[in-house]
């Protein structure tokens, strides 16, 4: 069975961090373009980090460039978010997702996660 499952997410202060973990089973990962998503109530989903195959390019959204850190461990077929430096703006369901390779995940998505929730607040 193909699936992205997330993990990490919960509640927690502002200036806090979190590390959000996405497991790829069904498939192996560094074939794609692996990203990170968010949708906060009643906003859009929105783009927040891209991990580029095969060259491991990484992308970010201007709203947390410089204090979320994408990366991915082949061996685990796992993706990572490290999120520092959290703001309350920053609260959302955060989903990964398996795009096509060369498209900086910005084209169609063949796998979504399920969503995992992170909250900042104090």
């Amino acid at each position: 069975q193909l699936q992205l499952v997330e993990s990490g997410g919960g509640l927690v202060q502002p200036g806090g961090s979190l590390r959000l973990s996405c497991l790829a089973s069904g498939f192996t990962l560094d074939y794609y373009d692996m990203g990170w998503f968010r949708q906060a109530p009643g906003k859009e989903r929105e783009g927040v980090s891209c991990i580029e195959s095969p060259d491991s390019g990484t992308r970010y959204a201007d709203s947390v460039r410089g204090r979320f850190t994408i990366s991915r461990d082949l061996a685990k077929n796992t993706v990572y978010l490290r999120m520092n430096s959290l703001r309350p703006e920053d609260t959302a369901v955060y989903y990964c997702a398996a795009n096509p390779p060369r498209t900086g995940c910005s084209g169609s998505v063949d796998y979504w996660g399920q969503g995992i929730q992170v909250t900042v607040s104090s």
